[in-house]
């Protein structure tokens, strides 16, 4: 009934403040890859569409990788709502250890079988070098990835979304585009530029998510 329906501005507000951070780290995330988009469109469509491939195949793979940082998070959530932040750091490092057991698995199935997956899809020799070479690279990085992944769905599901956004922030706009540039064109590494851009700024993340994760800040948040 309208009668029982109450404006709470407060709390409003709040809802506002979390989801932000959410909303930046989306942003901050699909804005990258619209650069780094613009940045390989330079070396030609063949080595575009190798590019594209390989990452619509990355994005696939990754899909039990996102739910498992999904359920870090609400593990997080839970357990910090049950005043036990041991328990819920536990979890993060559990979960975060089997998704990078998945992840290492992944990354050996691209590192022996990069260029049959991508001739799945396309046969053109350059497609398939650069495409190959796309997954490859960015494989190497996979098991970071896993626990970047896990690490900054954690923070999130503490109520610290403005932690992961910062990371994401540094990770992909301060390092991944400069860099993605600098190698690609100054360097003269053209698209592996961009690749190894991509690998090493996810690791540049998790590297950064687990030094902020075991300050322990994220223990004290109030939502």
């Amino acid at each position: 009934m309208a009668s029982n329906l109450i404006l709470d501005a407060k709390v409003m507000l709040n809802l506002i403040r979390v989801s932000a951070g959410g909303i930046a780290q989306f942003l901050i995330g699909t804005s990258s890859w619209v650069f780094l988009m613009r940045i390989m469109s330079e070396f030609g469509s063949e080595v575009l569409a190798g590019y594209t491939i390989a990452i619509r195949v990355m994005l696939f793979s990754l899909m039990p990788s996102w739910g498992m940082s999904n359920a870090a998070a609400t593990l997080v959530g839970q357990n910090l709502g049950a005043k036990q932040p041991d328990r819920a750091e536990k979890s993060v490092w559990i979960t975060g250890k089997y998704n990078a057991y998945f992840m290492a698995a992944v990354s050996l199935l691209y590192l022996f079988f990069a260029k049959d997956i991508i001739s799945f899809f396309n046969t053109t020799p350059i497609v398939v070098e650069r495409g190959a070479l796309c997954l490859q690279v960015i494989a190497a990085g996979y098991v970071f990835y896993a626990y970047g992944m896990v690490l900054t769905q954690a923070f999130n599901g503490a109520g610290d979304t403005q932690t992961p956004t910062k990371i994401n922030l540094v990770s992909f706009w301060v390092y991944q585009l400069p860099f993605a540039y600098l190698a690609a064109f100054t360097l003269g590494w053209e698209s592996t530029g961009v690749f190894v851009a991509i690998t090493t700024a996810e690791v540049l993340l998790a590297v950064i998510a687990m030094i902020w994760f075991k300050k322990g800040s994220w223990k004290k948040i109030q939502v």
